[in-house]
């Protein structure tokens, strides 16, 4: 999986914890942009920050699960509508 951090968006505190947690490669925003499936994560004022890329639905699967230890929540979990341009957003409530 592929992930970016969006210029002139500020990290969330809990940034650090995906990176540790979650197997991503850096790659330019464009090139995960590009990945047929897109989670977004909300900093604390409530903008995506990190767009994470997944090519496969398993591994997809594998990047929310994660997110969802990690104390996030999915505001797009009772939805198949994608928001901003995602298939999932994760925040902290």
């Amino acid at each position: 999986m592929k992930t970016s951090l969006i210029d002139g968006k500020k990290p969330a505190h809990f940034d650090k914890h995906i990176i540790g947690n979650i197997l991503l490669d850096v790659a330019p925003l464009d090139e995960v942009q590009q990945e047929s499936m897109l989670i977004g994560v909300r900093n604390d004022s409530g903008e995506i920050y990190r767009l994470i890329g997944a090519t496969k639905l398993n591994s997809f699967m594998n990047a929310v699960e994660e997110l969802i230890d990690l104390g996030l929540t999915d505001e797009l979990q009772d939805t198949e509508e994608q928001k901003e341009g995602c298939d999932a957003i994760f925040s902290e409530l």
